[in-house]
């Protein structure tokens, strides 16, 4: 089966990246119907669908080719949507991970620009980059997605180019095309300074973020 990819519990101040379970699928089914409107190229399980979609993500990570996370806001205690390492690569051997890609990530509209986002990938990507020991994190999407391109675009990863008729269309109406995808990547050779460039905006992020409810006595 070649390379097996885990899902090792992340945590971070406004985010917790948990495994992928049915546990999460009540939040998941809320956070997809917040506000559909961002997720024109993007698909989002409805909330009638999440079951079958934790499946479906479940039955890919059994090939060990996908590691799914449910995005856990740590202010409210809820998963407010999904994200996943997926496509290990390993050129030199089998069991030294070369590249990975970051993908299937969605968001409730409420969380999107309140930096879970950028903290998610912080962690994914340091992760990959200081524990696995990858030379290569790829994040791709439907070229159309402006909005997409630039959430990418901020969290450092550098733009590549469109590889024309690359994958499924997920935009609504378009079963059964195919879509060109805008590439980005981040190596390990520019990792230093974006991890430098996340966790300066993630400080100035977090200053404007509620922060969890105190449980101590």
């Amino acid at each position: 089966m070649g390379y097996v990819l885990e899902s090792p519990l992340l945590e971070g101040e406004l985010v917790r990246l948990e495994p992928l379970s049915h546990r999460h699928a009540a939040d998941l089914a809320v956070a997809a119907e917040e506000d559909r409107g961002t997720y024109a190229f993007t698909w989002v399980p409805r909330a009638d669908e999440v079951g079958d979609y934790i499946d479906a993500q479940l039955e890919r990570a059994a090939t060990g080719r996908l590691a799914p996370y449910a995005q856990v806001s740590l202010a409210t205690g809820r998963a407010v949507g999904a994200t996943a390492y997926w496509e290990p690569r390993c050129w030199r051997s089998d069991d030294r991970l070369d590249a990975v890609e970051v993908g299937f990530t969605w968001l409730a509209r409420s969380t999107q620009g309140t930096g879970v986002n950028a903290e998610a990938k912080l962690l994914l990507f340091r992760h990959a980059f200081e524990v696995w020991g990858v030379d290569r994190v790829d994040l791709k999407t439907d070229a159309r997605n402006s909005r997409s391109r630039a959430a990418i675009e901020s969290v450092g990863a550098r733009y590549e180019g469109v590889l024309r008729n690359w994958s499924r269309s997920w935009a609504p109406g378009e079963e059964g095309q195919l879509r060109d995808s805008a590439i980005f990547a981040l190596t390990a050779e520019e990792w230093s300074e974006c991890r430098h460039r996340l966790e300066k905006r993630l400080t100035e992020l977090r200053a404007r973020s509620p922060r969890p409810p105190c449980t101590g006595s």
